[in-house]
């Protein structure tokens, strides 16, 4: 194999593969990536079994051939060279010289056969959105998935076809995140499960607006994403998502319309006095003199604000983890947003009218006599 390429178009392909590399691994070769030069092309592959990325750069093909390259040190290399072309050839079975201008390296390869390539998906199912929507659907659901691998479907997410919506929905126990997009089009009925950290990488590197458009593949076992010459395969979660309907529709006795940058603004400065041991609770009231009341105490000190809102039904005095509103809240593009909550035992909701977006979160519970 013998290829020329420009450098910043070589480190760009590397960045986007180098997500789907294994660095932490019994299997060597999950530690490579996988050059692939033929047809006036070079292809640059990552794959890990649970995530796979496949790229095409442009690059002068003076010999095919493919061969597999140790990531870290692949990458690293072609970082600290010149601005300039990058000419690769391989020097023996087990070598691969990398120069630019007068830089020149000798490193070890391995067989291009030795790596395992991406599975190939049916397309019988799919569905298209545009780069940018797929980008804020990520970004605004993403945040309330689980760590925790011994609740593996709650480190994924859900996404759902029907009746032409997209819908995705994640949750961790203490929140839920829903957001509906419109699709145009006829579309078949698809139910998933995504792996969370597969969503996290795809978002990272799809960078295109909302004139370019990911055509998203669906199987039994897998799931595949194409744009701009990219391909990114992932395995998806077995198994039924859980049932969140009942909560969906749950009533409310208050609703509460108020200015979000203000809210976050007052939720964000109780922070200040809550350190990594401390697990107390916001306090909200809202009381008929349409004011939402903000308290929090802890060791370090008190801290009280209020604001202007406008409210409909009951008052109510309720405790939050500050860091599930500010969540919720942070991902939100509308200037103002409708809170609404039952009592101090159940979840309140973060609705738009449309319900394209709906944010759930349980409350901490206190003893609302000792803040009345």
């Amino acid at each position: 194999m013998r290829i020329k390429c420009n450098k910043s178009v070589l480190t760009a392909g590397i960045n986007i593969v180098s997500k789907a590399v294994s660095t932490k691994t019994t299997m060597p070769i999950l530690e490579c990536i996988l050059l692939i030069a033929e047809g006036g092309s070079l292809r640059l592959v990552g794959n890990n079994l649970e995530l796979g990325i496949e790229t095409v750069v442009d690059a002068t093909v003076l010999e095919e051939g493919k061969v597999a390259l140790e990531a870290k040190l692949f990458s690293d290399i072609i970082k600290k060279m010149p601005d300039s072309e990058i000419d690769m050839e391989t020097s023996s079975d087990i070598r691969v010289d990398i120069s630019c201008e007068k830089t020149k390296f000798n490193i070890p390869c391995r067989s291009g056969d030795e790596f395992s390539m991406l599975p190939e998906i049916e397309k019988e199912k799919s569905i298209s959105i545009s780069q940018m929507t797929l980008r804020d659907v990520i970004r605004q659901t993403i945040f309330s998935i689980a760590d925790n691998e011994n609740t593996k479907m709650m480190t994924g997410e859900s996404f759902e076809v029907i009746n032409n919506q997209l819908i995705v929905i994640s949750l961790d126990g203490h929140r839920i995140s829903r957001r509906k997009i419109n699709l145009s089009g006829d579309n078949p009925e698809i139910h998933v499960v995504v792996p969370g950290k597969a969503l996290q990488e795809i978002s990272k590197i799809i960078t295109g607006g909302a004139d370019d458009m990911v055509d998203i593949f669906f199987s039994d076992s897998h799931m595949l994403f194409e744009f701009e010459g990219t391909r990114v395969v992932t395995r998806l979660i077995e198994g039924e998502y859980f049932k969140i309907a009942n909560m969906m529709s749950m009533g409310h006795t208050v609703s509460v319309k108020a200015n979000k940058k203000d809210l976050m603004g007052i939720i964000d400065r109780t922070t200040l006095l809550i350190q990594d041991t401390d697990k107390k609770p916001i306090i909200v009231s809202v009381k008929n003199d349409n004011n939402l009341y903000v308290r929090l105490d802890t060791n370090l000190g008190s801290m009280k604000e209020e604001m202007e809102i406008t409210k409909e039904g009951d008052e109510i005095i309720i405790g939050f983890n500050p860091r599930f509103l500010m969540d919720a809240l942070r991902v939100i593009d509308d200037e103002d947003v409708n809170i609404y909550m039952m009592d101090s035992k159940n979840p309140c909701i973060i609705k738009d009218a449309e319900e394209s977006y709906v944010y759930i979160v349980l409350p901490i519970s206190i003893n609302t006599s000792i803040y009345a």
